[in-house]
């Protein structure tokens, strides 16, 4: 670890500071000194106003604070208010790059990782950030207060102690490559906000924080923008040099992805991301795009694509064996979705890490089975072998033969078809219900129900608004949901949140599955433990097979292209990043022509 990181990476000892970033990889790509990412433009020209739509199916907002369960917290908070001691580069896989701390230090054995904050960094009301408001912020973000994740996450971080006003320094329980980037990307905020209220009654006073713009009004349920700050200390240094370049960000508010749509075609916003098939293909034409007014494009990426699927909540009887699960995933006829709604756009979803290097594939190498055997008893035996490709119905597979497949499994689990209906040795019915917020897979359920009636079971949908679904996705109420995990390059601290065994029982956490398998923690141990970029791909991949093997999720499908559309009336970077959202990539480096 020492070797991996001695070009970039100084010890504290006496004040002696030299390093810029860290990085999981082999090398980072900005050398100290350097003036700016690649993939953007430091002449940009700061000007003029960006209107953006919510970015997600919260139709309003009740709240300012981001870091908490109850609420629906404002558009926009995160990516313009609330800064970290560090930042990560979107042509690496996993670089940090000081943003509030100009240094950073790893200890000889990586136990340790010390910052040094910039003198400059200054909140909105004008205070210096200290090394109080860091450790404040770390203490309360690890807090029961705060949503769960980030104690999950949180978990192997020993302390923090202040050095000096302007020093902190981190101590990790043990040696992790990751932890030193998980803490040097919390959000860091004032010790003053909120008045010395606890974090969970903090709502609506405006953030204290030391990003590029702070609140400059707000209409629940309808709007919320925000001020590019005149006096924003960060314009100058290589991290933030040509971004945020608009002088005012708001998001307007809309009911459904409908309105939305149709208030874009109307002028209403200015950028849109489109995540439906249906809607890209039918909807993205008209007078405004034939005379370029609205410009309309696919933009590739290399992200990885993150899992989409139906998530089956296993803590619910009828999904806990592994064979009902994989039943489940034989009636999903992906190729007929495709041809007929998607308009052949998407590829099938068989990795949790698909469209980069961290997907598995084919057999697992030596190295992967010498993670894997010592875990034998906790997985299948398929994990061993070739990684099975999804369910498909092209010839000579059909579906009739994969519903076969499926019956035989459910029979082997104890279910069969009698008095109208699959059951159990009990004779309880196969039923199940699939909570949803009122987004697009209310035309994909139908088929995959129709199918599912074919064995016997009767599967439903339900949907409602987004805050009553969240908290029911909080407190697991409910058999089958539709989510997408997020993409990441590379998978860490994170894992133990959304797979580990303790965040199953902990209510508001993202294991919202259920797993509880020691070999999935193991497994993410040693995706944790990795001591390189190679040896961490090993452990990814076999991660993979052993989640892609457990069935818990049946996979929907991935596109490695972002669908956007825009106002002709701004300009962008010449060069693009490699990894990036679309959305918060055009927020934080286009600019107004």
């Amino acid at each position: 670890m020492k070797k991996l990181l001695a070009s970039f990476l100084c010890i504290y000892h006496a004040h002696v500071w030299a390093a810029h970033a860290i990085s999981l990889g082999d090398t980072v790509k900005y050398p100290q000194g350097f003036t700016a990412f690649a993939y953007v433009n430091p002449q940009a020209k700061k000007a003029g106003e960006l209107i953006l739509p919510n970015p997600d199916r919260r139709s309003s907002f009740d709240s300012f604070n981001p870091f908490i369960i109850k609420g629906q917290p404002a558009a926009g908070l995160g990516a313009l208010m609330f800064e970290s001691l560090g930042t990560m580069s979107l042509d690496e896989t996993a670089t940090m790059y000081g943003l509030l701390a100009s240094d950073i230090a790893l200890a000889a054995d990586g136990k340790a990782v010390t910052f040094k904050l910039n003198p400059k960094a200054r909140f909105n009301n004008g205070d210096p950030v200290t090394a109080q408001d860091v450790k404040h912020s770390f203490d309360t973000l690890n807090s029961k207060l705060a949503a769960p994740q980030y104690a999950s996450q949180l978990s192997d971080v020993a302390g923090i102690e202040i050095l000096d006003a302007g020093t902190v320094r981190y101590r990790f329980k043990s040696a992790n490559r990751e932890l030193p980037q998980i803490v040097g990307t919390l959000p860091v905020f004032s010790h003053k906000w909120g008045a010395g209220k606890a974090l969970d009654q903090i709502a609506l006073e405006a953030p204290i924080t030391s990003g590029p713009y702070r609140i400059a009004s707000y209409q629940f349920g309808r709007s919320i923008s925000y001020q590019r700050r005149l006096d924003y200390w960060g314009s100058t240094i290589p991290t933030r040099r040509g971004q945020y370049n608009f002088d005012r960000v708001t998001y307007r508010y809309y009911q459904d992805e409908t309105a939305r749509l149709e208030a874009f075609k109307a002028g209403e916003f200015d950028f849109i991301t489109e995540y439906s098939a249906r809607n890209w293909a039918r909807q993205y034409q008209g007078p405004k795009f034939r005379a370029g007014e609205i410009i309309k494009r696919e933009l590739r990426h290399h992200n990885s694509s993150g899992m989409q699927g139906y998530v089956l909540n296993i803590r619910k009887p009828q999904f806990a064996d592994l064979r009902v699960r994989q039943a489940l995933g034989l009636a999903l006829d992906f190729e007929w979705l495709n041809r007929q709604l998607f308009y052949s756009q998407y590829t099938r979803l068989n990795s949790f890490y698909a469209n980069g290097e961290l997907a598995a594939s084919g057999k697992p190498s030596e190295a992967e089975l010498a993670l894997l055997k010592p875990l034998a008893k906790f997985l299948p035996p398929e994990v061993f072998g070739q990684l099975p490709a999804q369910p498909n119905t092209n010839p000579p597979n059909s579906l009739r033969n994969n519903l076969r497949q499926a019956r035989e499994l459910l029979k082997q689990a104890g279910w069969e078809y009698r008095d109208g209906a699959l059951r159990n040795a009990k004779g309880e019915a196969f039923t199940f219900e699939i909570l949803d917020d009122g987004g697009s897979m209310a035309r994909v359920f139908p088929p995959l129900a129709r199918n599912l009636a074919k064995l016997g079971i009767t599967a439903t949908m339900r949907n409602i608004d987004f805050a009553l679904y969240q908290r029911r996705l909080d407190s697991f109420d409910f058999d089958v949901t539709v989510l997408r995990f997020p993409d990441v390059q590379s998978p860490g601290q994170e894992l133990l949140d959304y797979y580990g065994s303790k965040a199953a029982d902990v209510k508001g956490s993202s294991n919202v599955i259920g797993i509880k398998n020691p070999a999935i923690d193991a497994l993410i141990g040693h995706v944790l433990a990795a001591p390189n970029r190679a040896a961490q791909i090993t452990a990814v991949h076999a991660l993979d097979r052993a989640l892609l093997t457990g069935h818990y999720i049946i996979p929907h499908w991935y596109s490695a292209t972002h669908r956007v559309a825009w106002r002709d009336r701004f300009a962008m970077p010449k060069v693009m990043p490699l990894y990036y959202q679309a959305g918060d990539w055009m927020l934080a480096t286009w600019w107004v022509r």
